[in-house]
């Protein structure tokens, strides 16, 4: 089998990463794979937020479980030490699809360089809140964007559970 479908059949979501750090050079790699990602008309309306500082990761976790109303100690990235934030400009009539796309390279591009990954939601609403604004302010993003979600990225404290077998009638031919 062919290397890119192995990775797309293989590609599992990890919900207990080790602590231990991804390279550079491999964060990098995942980060150009994102910006490759097809965009409506070309119009690349997506940017990533890589979150390496564990301070920053672990408020934006707080925030993650304070959207949910979560009022416990689990950590809605799983302990992963990488967090990518995937936003969209929002007069693009394609940017939701556009940002899913990116997030989807991102976690196939960490899988073929053997790191693990899972797309967490509500970045949405973060970035809604002021903590989000905040943070876009800081770099000197506008709020021109809205928040598609996070891409956790390490490496699994644990091994990934098998697929689960197909469903029926997935595929149609006409």
């Amino acid at each position: 089998m062919n290397e890119t479908l192995k990775v797309l059949e293989t590609r599992r979501s990890c919900r207990n990463f080790k602590p231990d750090m991804i390279s550079k050079e491999d964060l990098d790699a995942i980060l150009s794979a994102g910006t490759y990602a097809a965009t409506g008309m070309g119009k690349q309306s997506p940017i990533i937020i890589a979150v390496t500082d564990k301070a920053v990761r672990d408020e934006l976790s707080v925030m993650n479980k304070k959207v949910v109303g979560w009022e416990t100690d689990m950590d809605p990235f799983y302990g992963a030490p990488v967090v990518l934030i995937v936003l969209a400009k929002k007069d693009v009539p394609t940017y939701i699809y556009d940002g899913s796309l990116v997030i989807g390279n991102l976690m196939n591009a960490a899988k073929s360089l053997g790191i693990d990954s899972i797309w967490i939601h509500r970045a949405k609403e973060e970035f809604e809140d002021e903590f989000g604004k905040n943070i876009l302010k800081k770099l000197g993003i506008p709020d021109e964007y809205e928040g598609i979600g996070h891409c956790a990225l390490g490496y699994a404290a644990e091994e990934l559970p098998a697929p689960a077998p197909r469903k029926e009638n997935y595929v149609y031919y006409i």
